[in-house]
């Protein structure tokens, strides 16, 4: 009789152990930073939640992970709400998420940006050399075993094949990749005073979590590429992924097979833009043949013997010669005619005959004259006696003539009112002939006085 126990399946111990865990820990929340986020095609999000002693496996299912705010990138720190489970399939112990919350930044991340603003600010990431392209020699830093070697060499082998690269074996990840690293940067340095085909290395690797990559975040490894005589490139993960080594660098591509294809020419897009050049360049040559054949057959025409240039010339000369002459004789005409039209002029304007005709012009002036005089002055006779005349008319003599007086006191002031006197104030009396002293006695009225007759009476 067999007493061995029935064994159970693969299958039925992962099925146990999964209720085991579903029924006996239940939902809880736990914290910690993110690392390694996987977004798939089909909508579910897969991560992992880690502090500085563990990790823990997560899955979020797409029908909760449309609900979750946060970020989801690697380093933040998170709450996530889930149970315990295990994917029977493979035996993976993992957290099934049901709720995640923002939580702060990693300690990872924290570290990472913190330095980064500390070298930027030292100018470690002010590294702008162009490489060669494509390099003569290209040194590739990177693991022997990993994809990002054969991806390179692959490239490099279709884009163009004359490339010599030498693989520069490190390690990628772990304590001793960026000691590793530092190092083989330092040797290569050296010895490119001794080969100076050696002008371009790449730091390379295949894509990963934050973690995975932190050696390309060292400080000591920015500042040995920043420091480094050969231009270096750095294409460390995947589009995604930033480390310090990617700013370091002299050119950064997003992935290995980019760095490749930046690195060195198509052969194909060369050798097709050869053959273009080839073509325009032939094209060019036939055509210039064809412009010169075209031009000489022109200069062969207009070739002639040189008596006949001699004769022609002769020709040209004496025909020159004549119109030389009749210009002569014309300017020659021209300047006499000049000349005798200026002696004319002289002549009309010789001091002698404007003189002569000055005196003439003056005798002239001088017989009006004599003739106007006498009437002139018998016209401001008659005009003096007409003004005479009138003015004797209304002249105050004239009145006093007629038996008027004029008063004026002792200041010469004449006298027009009774009330402008005093008794016993001396008056001049002036008469049509000569002059009265008056006294006066009394004031008074005179409008009863009776009035002077008029003359005419």
């Amino acid at each position: 009789m067999d007493d061995t126990p029935d064994a159970l399946s693969v299958s039925e111990v992962n099925r146990r152990a999964r209720r085991t865990l579903e029924q006996g820990v239940g939902e809880f929340w736990v914290e910690g930073e993110l690392s390694g986020v996987s977004r798939p095609t089909s909508g579910h999000l897969y991560f992992t939640l880690k502090d500085d002693q563990a990790q823990l496996r997560c899955a979020l299912f797409r029908t909760r992970a449309r609900f979750v705010a946060a970020p989801m990138r690697d380093g933040d720190r998170v709450r996530v709400r889930g149970r315990l489970s295990i994917f029977e399939p493979r035996g993976d112990y993992q957290l099934i998420a049901e709720a995640v919350q923002a939580a702060g930044v990693g300690d990872l991340l924290a570290a990472f940006e913190a330095l980064k603003a500390r070298l930027a600010a030292e100018g470690v990431f002010a590294n702008a050399r162009p490489l060669p392209c494509p390099p003569r020699h290209l040194l590739v830093l990177t693991s022997p075993t990993g994809a990002a070697i054969r991806d390179v060499l692959a490239v490099l082998a279709a884009r163009w094949p004359l490339a010599r690269v030498t693989l520069i074996p490190v390690p990628v990840q772990g304590r001793e990749a960026a000691p590793a690293m530092i190092s083989a940067l330092g040797l290569l340095n050296r010895q490119a005073a001794l080969d100076p085909a050696r002008d371009a290395i790449l730091i390379t690797r295949g894509g990963g979590s934050l973690e995975d990559l932190w050696a390309f975040n060292d400080e000591h490894l920015a500042r040995a590429i920043f420091h480094s005589r050969l231009p270096v490139m750095s294409a460390v993960g995947h589009e995604v992924d930033v480390t310090l080594a990617d700013f370091a660098a002299d050119a950064r591509a997003p992935t290995p097979s980019a760095a490749a294809e930046q690195l060195v020419p198509d052969r194909r897009a060369l050798a097709q833009r050869l053959a273009t050049l080839e073509t325009r360049l032939a094209n060019a040559v036939r055509s210039r043949q064809e412009r010169e054949g075209q031009r000489l057959d022109h200069l062969q025409a207009r070739l002639r013997h040189p008596g006949e240039v001699l004769a022609r010339r002769r020709d040209t000369l004496a025909l020159l010669q004549a119109r030389l002459h009749r210009a002569l004789a014309v300017c020659l005409e021209g300047e006499r005619r000049r000349q005798r039209h200026l002696a004319a002029r002289l002549s009309a304007q010789a001091p002698a005959r404007r003189l002569a005709e000055s005196r003439e012009r003056l005798s002239r002036s001088a017989a009006r004259l004599h003739a106007a005089m006498p009437r002139g002055l018998a016209a401001q006779r008659q005009r003096l006696a007409a003004l005479a005349r009138e003015l004797q008319a209304v002249s105050p003599l004239a009145v006093l003539g007629r038996g008027y007086a004029i008063l004026e006191d002792e200041r010469g002031q004449v006298v027009r009112r009774a009330g402008d006197t005093a008794p016993g104030q001396t008056l001049t009396a002036r008469l049509g002939e000569g002059r009265l002293e008056l006294e006066v006695r009394k004031q008074g009225a005179c409008d009863n006085l009776p009035r002077p007759e008029s003359p005419s009476a």
